[in-house]
């Protein structure tokens, strides 16, 4: 084992064996070993140098001494814990409290400030944020870059990024700073203040592992190791040895004070996944601002996709309700009850006014209605007309839902009492009275007994091709007996109508087993007008349904929308993810910042999308279509938005998560 330094202290970092090979297996590469045997080890407070060409392998060792890589074989044991054995999680917790790194090319997050580049070791380690940016711009000022503390990366020069990356380093403590040519991009002027920096670090007793392919710059170091081809071939102390003494002395007491001890066994405290939400939501707010067209079409995906279905429903619904209306005046609780002749043989039943009063009581219905109608001749003056009158109960209009335009209907007191009282359909009233607006007081002869014109029914037309219920007029049920049907002993047929359309059913039932009971055999016939109108209402809802299905597609294809950008994301934020997992972000932390980036993305087109499809809902209410907003159907639209974020983001999510560190940092 190599080691230039002495003494009983155990050394923090110690590599044995240690081989790092890529490719082979079912990579389908062929297999190169790249690190052949490093025994290394480093103890707490130096000031090491590892110097070599490129291709020696040194980047490799980095990224193996700074847990962002795992040797193939060999031991590489941290305070004397094996790394090389930790979780994922507890890799970065390593990474977030033991080491710092500062690259080369910076590594700094492009749409973050220079504050929040420094913060965000302390964000994954759960600091509060007001100590978070307290102890950032502390940093920032003991590095002459206080008054830089809210500018971004583009906005700093060379020597400041790297000033930046090495204030982000100590965020945490720094108890290690690994240095992959800090001044490899640097001026010359820069360059010796990096160095200066890393001195001064040294001497606080942080240790300082310094990456370089230049002996000039290596041999500022205290002690130097060289690697070639894989290999270690010398290691021994630099010239900046000199001041190794004081180093040391400071290293003693100085490495505590820089960050507690690390426990590299656990992957640390579980925070609650909704603790860093907010400053996810910002990040992810951020990352859709870098391209703003691609996530404004993305966006439109979602709000095409919302308002399809919010507004599909409801000019689903407007119409449905329409029709129902329409359909409620024919009767959407109405059942026609007659006599007929029984299967079996034998004369038609009779419906009497006994049968017509137990039906009356059933808990189901709320009217029973006889009705005597035929085609009578009617007269005023000398205009005549074969007219159907029809003689009906006074609550008639409650029944069929057919209110009146002018007038009124006739009693119940007028109709016990007989009075001759006459209500015209629309038709009637233009036949019989043309020119005349308002026929009440006037006198119709029906058969040879005068009636007395009080109302007119507002226009109805025909139900089913039958004769039109506007051609026809209306007399009380007792008066059209005793003057108009004097003949005629039972009702033609009998409107029985349910208490609501759920009891049509039950309603029905009920009255066939009453009536077979009376009667005992089944003499009767039921027409269920109603089941009739419930299916045309229920294939209408099913209609309205397949709207909103078919909108619904629309909201999928957003949603694949969303997938295929945020996979585009990841693999244009690949930089992005290996510095976040270099400063100690788990799994889950960067499988929270894509997902939320893709919730936020469907968020906003949910909330665009339900006003975009109110807007449009209220110029198709101002053009007469019928459309009827639903509280729950808009939840809903939303609600899957929200879903499809989920959904769909949840694959990118997870494979930038499960990204190699190292293979993430190379990426551009």
């Amino acid at each position: 084992m190599v080691s230039a330094a002495s003494g009983a202290a155990p050394p923090l970092i110690a590599l044995t064996g240690v081989r790092k090979r890529y490719g082979g297996g079912s990579s389908g590469q062929p297999e190169t070993e790249v690190l052949h045997g490093i025994d290394l080890e480093i103890r707490a407070g130096e000031f090491v140098a590892i110097v070599g060409q490129s291709g020696s392998g040194k980047s490799t060792l980095m990224n193996l001494l700074g847990g962002l890589d795992r040797p193939s074989a060999g031991h590489y044991r941290f305070e004397g814990r094996d790394v090389a054995s930790l979780s994922p999680d507890a890799l970065a917790r390593l990474r977030r409290e033991a080491f710092g790194f500062v690259f080369q090319g910076y590594h700094l997050i492009a749409s973050e400030t220079a504050r929040e580049n420094v913060e965000l070791p302390a964000l994954y380690a759960g600091l509060p944020p007001p100590a978070r940016a307290q102890r950032a711009q502390a940093l920032l000022a003991r590095l002459g870059l206080a008054d830089r503390a809210g500018h971004r990366p583009h906005q700093l020069s060379g020597g400041q990024q790297q000033r930046v990356a090495i204030a982000r380093a100590l965020m945490n403590g720094g108890r290690v700073l690994l240095a992959d040519e800090p001044t490899g991009a640097l001026d010359s002027a820069s360059g010796a203040e990096v160095m200066a920096l890393l001195h001064q670090l040294a001497d606080e007793g942080h240790t300082i592992v310094l990456i370089t392919h230049d002996r000039g710059v290596a041999e500022q170091a205290r002690r130097v190791v060289e690697i070639r081809d894989g290999r270690i071939v010398a290691d021994g102390p630099g010239p900046g040895a000199a001041s190794s003494t004081s180093a040391g002395a400071a290293a003693a007491g100085g490495t505590q004070a820089a960050a507690a001890p690390t426990s590299p066994g656990s992957p640390g405290p579980a925070r609650p996944w909704h603790a860093d939400l907010g400053e996810a939501a910002r990040a992810a707010w951020r990352g859709m601002g870098r391209n703003r067209l691609r996530t404004g079409l993305t966006l439109l995906g979602i709000v095409i996709g919302v308002a399809s279905v919010i507004v599909m429903l409801a000019v689903g619904e407007g119409a449905r309700q329409r029709v129902v209306q329409q359909m409620g005046t024919l009767g959407t609780t109405i059942m026609y009850l007659g006599g007929s002749a029984p299967a079996e043989g034998g004369p038609p039943g009779r419906i009497t006014d006994e049968d017509l009063s137990a039906i009356a009581g059933l808990p189901d219905v709320a009217h029973v209605m006889p009705v005597i109608g035929d085609p009578i001749p009617v007269r005023r003056g000398r205009l005549e007309r074969q007219v159907y009158v029809f003689a009906a109960e006074w609550f008639m209009p409650r029944v069929h839902q057919w209110p009146l335009a002018q007038g009124r209907f006739y009693t119940e007191a007028e109709d016990r009492a007989l009075t001759p009282l006459v209500v015209l359909g629309h038709r009637a009233k233009a036949h019989f009275f043309p020119g005349d607006p308002d026929p009440r007081g006037r006198q119709l002869l029906i058969g040879d007994s005068p009636f007395e014109v009080i109302g007119t029914l507002a226009e109805r037309g025909a139900e089913s091709g039958a004769q039109s219920y506007d051609d026809m007029v209306f007399i009380p049920y007792r008066a059209g007996r005793a003057r108009v049907y004097r003949v005629q002993t039972q009702p033609d047929y009998t409107v029985v109508a349910a208490a609501s359309p759920q009891q049509v059913a039950p309603a029905e039932a009920a009255i066939r087993r009453l009536l077979l009971a009376r009667h005992g055999r089944a003499d009767f016939e039921i027409s269920n007008a109603a089941a009739r109108l419930q299916a045309e209402a229920q294939t209408r809802r099913s209609m309205t349904m397949m709207l909103g299905l078919i909108a619904a597609v629309s909201l999928v294809v957003g949603g694949i929308g969303v997938m295929n950008v945020m996979l585009m994301t990841v693999r244009e934020r690949l930089r992005e993810i290996g510095i976040r997992m270099a400063v100690g972000a788990r799994q889950r932390d960067v499988q929270r910042q894509f997902l939320t980036e893709a919730v936020l993305l469907t968020l906003a087109g949910g909330v665009a999308g339900v006003l975009a499809g109110g807007i449009t809902g209220a110029v198709l209410v101002a053009s007469g279509v019928p459309v009827v907003f639903s509280v729950r159907a808009m939840a809903g639209a939303f609600a899957c938005a929200l879903a499809t974020g989920l959904v769909f983001g949840w694959a990118p999510a997870r494979s930038a998560s499960r990204l190699d560190p190292v293979v993430a940092l190379a990426g551009d």
